[in-house]
């Protein structure tokens, strides 16, 4: 276009350069129009949609599929933009390429949510050009596709399959010994090392040839209650997810190993307001409710009211339970402001207090200062280390159970520390 256009003033002053710039421009004009043609005719000649899950667990890439058929008898070029939710910041979200004559093809892609809630799809845009490349035609599907963001079924779904086929040591959860044998019979199956070897039954090796052992559960359904902090504490963001979204993975993780387990799954939140229960039960039905109670649990920027708490569970909790509580103490001085009510709790309850190392002082704690600046951060890195390992003990001493853990390995540790107290017999 610009070479037409100095030929037009060329043409100006020399009449020769004048009749090559309408020859050029009339050669342009007809392939404009035989481009148009190509491209307009036979009316809708793309056919696309994008395939969303019916939800998006948070925390997980998730697939998004883009189909896309067309019925054009030549090579097209393609460039497919996705509108995504605005949760994702996410402008420039195009995929570029070309597509062989009449053929259908599948473009996926993976997206990772950080918030729970709705999100809302745009449309899927399609710009086709022809092998002239003069034009481009833009077709629209799919407007306004909602779908809802959940917390983290896919790892839920990780946890239970692998506990299902007893291989949860793969994912790193401990294989412990049970000590004594407070349970009824439940099956006869091969030995595992680390089994209890009083558990061998001789007879049944005796005709197997392996050694076999017997497998025992619980004689009742024990009773576990998630509680979560929903104050500022767990507002603070690791890795894109807040703390509050890493305790409500993990609520759910923990609440579908013990319905599978055959004990009872509850949950309670509470905030500067009041507190909310999903009673425990034992029906695997129950962990809808969870799920859908979890989905909207939200911080609400306040201190927590640990006092409205233990009056709440005194009222609503009347038999001995095994309780993990969510929070984050900052300083050992946090901590002690609420020890008494964590006390009250453990005497009539098997309280688990669970908070966070703050990953970003591990970075530090394992740099090498090189200036003054750098060695008094450190120093100051160094206290506050030293203060989580304090508020353990200090829990440890006044009978509190703790996990002090890095968030993404919260849901692992928790159900670590579920298997070894439902080892011990503790619950």
């Amino acid at each position: 276009m610009g070479s037409v256009c100095v030929l037009f003033v060329l043409g100006y002053f020399f009449p020769v350069f004048g009749a090559l710039a309408k020859i050029l421009l009339l050669a342009l004009a007809v392939c404009m129009s035989t481009d148009v043609l190509l491209l307009f005719y036979p009316g809708q000649a793309v056919e696309a949609s994008r395939e969303l899950p019916k939800r998006l667990s948070n925390g997980d890439p998730n697939p998004i599929t883009i189909s896309l058929q067309h019925y054009y008898p030549f090579e097209i070029g393609l460039n497919i933009i996705d509108e995504l939710p605005f949760q994702f910041q996410k402008r420039d979200h195009n995929f570029e390429g070309s597509l062989a004559p009449k053929k259908r093809t599948e473009i996926s892609y993976k997206l990772t949510p950080t918030q729970r809630g709705s999100y809302s799809f745009g449309a899927l845009n399609i710009y086709v050009s022809s092998p002239l490349g003069l034009t481009e035609r833009r077709y629209r599907f799919d407007e306004e596709q909602e779908v809802p963001v959940y917390p983290s079924f896919i790892q839920m779904r990780q946890f239970e399959l692998y506990a299902i086929s007893d291989r949860l040591q793969d994912i790193g959860i401990k294989k412990i010994r049970r000590i004594g044998h407070t349970m009824e019979f439940d099956q006869i199956r091969e030995y595992v090392r680390g089994d209890d070897v009083r558990s061998i039954n001789w007879k049944a090796t005796a005709r197997a040839g392996d050694l076999m052992v017997n497998q025992y559960r619980d004689e009742r359904s024990q009773q576990m209650y998630s509680v979560i902090d929903t104050g500022r504490v767990m507002k603070m963001p690791f890795e894109g997810l807040q703390l509050l979204d890493y305790a409500i993975n993990s609520s759910l993780a923990i609440s579908n190993i013990a319905l599978t387990k055959q004990d009872k799954a509850g949950l309670i939140t509470f905030g500067d307001q009041g507190c909310k229960i999903i009673p425990a039960q034992k029906k695997r039905t129950h962990l809808y409710n969870i799920q859908e109670a979890l989905y909207n649990v939200d911080t609400d920027f306040m201190e927590s009211n640990f006092n409205r708490l233990l009056t709440f569970m005194h009222s609503k909790i009347s038999q001995r339970s095994l309780i993990l509580l969510y929070t984050n103490f900052q300083t050992i001085e946090s901590m002690k402001r609420k020890l008494p009510i964590l006390q009250q709790l453990a005497s009539k309850h098997l309280l688990v207090s669970i908070f966070f190392v703050n990953t970003e002082l591990d970075d530090l704690l394992q740099s090498t200062p090189e200036s003054e600046e750098e060695i008094y951060i450190k120093t100051i890195a160094e206290k506050f280390n030293y203060e989580k390992k304090g508020i353990v003990k200090m829990l440890n001493r006044h009978g509190i159970q703790t996990i002090l853990t890095r968030p993404q390995d919260l849901s692992i540790n928790t159900i670590n520390k579920y298997l070894e107290l439902k080892a011990r017999g503790l619950i």
